[in-house]
């Protein structure tokens, strides 16, 4: 069983919910409510690890990659895994990136405002994301009446001087952030900048001309930011291969998988541990 709290509408695309639904999935990773005295007491003095998808995920993507990515984690009793859905797609695809910082920011207040009510008896907050979730985590961040324990940010489409700039707020409330990059992203090195560039009519928040934090890392080591962050290019780590597939294939699970050694990554943001990977 994988936690829950789902700001969709809507399985592909839509508005986000005013309050997230409590969900649990099963096995067959079908969701089914959560009543809300059950979430209390399941997330009550537990060190939750919130973990937020990417941009252009329908929501059974999501619950797929992130019910399998817990079962990888082997977290600690005291911990307690809380998966993210937020409706950062749409029926129109990959040309939607544009219009969906806007949604990340927003689902980022909500969640910051449901944390700020409702999760009050947890013993910490600390998110890994991926992509375009590392806004949601950073917007969330900002808005907590508390401070955060650690955050991973993996592939993360957002600037590069976003630790430095616009979340400074956030990245003062985190006790540790850990980066995870690789040039061989064509998703960031290619389409980032476009669509970050339109996005920034829509939202004027930062630097429309900025790389993207999950190509190249940011431009130095700052403050609370653990090294090492660069995924050694021989590895050709692509956009995609940072979670476990949200399909059929490739096969799941799978040692050999792309997607093992970032969940040891998070794993050892989460317990604070020195990182031994990337090199």
């Amino acid at each position: 069983m994988t936690l829950f709290l789902n700001f969709r509408v809507s399985p592909i695309g839509g508005a986000i919910a005013a309050t997230p639904a409590m969900q649990k999935s099963d096995g067959n990773f079908v969701l089914s409510p959560v009543r809300r005295e059950t979430f209390s007491q399941l997330t009550a003095n537990r060190d939750i690890l919130f973990v937020i998808h990417g941009y252009n995920n329908k929501q059974s993507d999501g619950v797929h990659a992130i019910s399998r990515l817990e079962t990888l984690l082997n977290l600690p009793a005291s911990a307690v895994f809380v998966g993210i859905l937020w409706p950062g797609d749409s029926h129109a695809g990959f040309i939607s990136y544009p219009v969906e910082k806007p949604t990340a920011n927003l689902t980022g207040q909500k969640l910051a405002a449901f944390c700020n009510r409702e999760l009050t008896q947890a013993a910490s907050f600390s998110f890994a994301s991926h992509s375009l979730g590392a806004r949601v985590v950073l917007e969330t961040i900002r808005r907590l009446d508390r401070e955060t324990r650690s955050a991973c940010l993996m592939a993360a489409a957002i600037e590069r001087t976003c630790l430095e700039k616009e979340y400074t707020d956030a990245f003062g409330k985190t006790g540790h952030i850990y980066v995870l990059a690789s040039e061989k992203d064509l998703v960031l090195r290619l389409a980032f900048p476009f669509g970050n560039f339109f996005g920034h009519v829509l939202d004027p928040t930062s630097n429309p001309l900025s790389g993207a934090l999950g190509f190249r890392g940011p431009p130095r080591a700052i403050g609370n930011t653990v090294q090492p962050w660069q995924i050694d290019g021989k590895l050709d780590y692509e956009h995609g291969e940072y979670l476990p597939p949200s399909g059929a294939k490739p096969a799941f699970p799978d040692p050999n998988g792309t997607w093992m050694e970032p969940a040891n990554f998070i794993r050892r943001a989460f317990n604070r541990e020195r990182q031994i990977w990337p090199a």
